[in-house]
């Protein structure tokens, strides 16, 4: 397979950037994903895995920030699960190990990462990175833009695209 172009697109809403979070989730095979989520406190991270959650199946209203619990398991499919996790606290690879990373590693599962630029060396080398930014002055809005880093990443990005439209 060749290099994806990166995506990128703006967000005029929360409700957008959700639907664009639901869209990836359309586009998740049966092999799972691990996606990285970067940007600043606020730009929309945990927003993104609540429409993730929904595309998935998951009740988005019981999604929120796990900071301090450092991961969160949410149940889909008949065996399948979501990991939401925030790397905002943790200092190391190790302490990212201690949290249960390897074990969150199962073909099929779907992890989506917080603050994953803070371990990215401990992350997968194929992932799907998504950086969360507020482009102008307008509160709402968002530019998001995804980059895949290797092949099964790369197969979802062009999958996410064509669920975009």
């Amino acid at each position: 397979m060749g290099v994806t172009r990166p995506l990128w697109f703006r967000s005029p809403s929360p409700e957008a950037t959700r639907e664009a979070a639901r869209c990836l989730a359309a586009a998740i095979d049966d092999s799972g994903a691990v996606i990285s989520l970067c940007g600043p406190l606020g730009a929309g991270k945990t927003l993104f895995v609540k429409g993730l959650a929904e595309g998935l199946g998951v009740d988005p209203a019981g999604v929120t920030s796990p900071t301090f619990a450092i991961a969160a398991e949410y149940r889909f499919g008949a065996d399948r699960r979501l990991i939401h996790a925030d790397l905002y606290r943790l200092a190391d690879a190790a302490e990212l190990e201690a949290a249960g990373y390897l074990d969150w590693l199962e073909p099929g599962a779907v992890i989506a990462i917080e603050w994953g630029d803070r371990l990215r060396d401990a992350l997968p080398a194929d992932r799907l990175e998504v950086t969360i930014a507020r482009p102008g002055s307008a509160p709402a809005e968002r530019s998001l833009e995804a980059v895949a880093t290797g092949p099964s990443s790369g197969a979802l990005l062009a999958r996410w695209q064509r669920e975009l439209g």
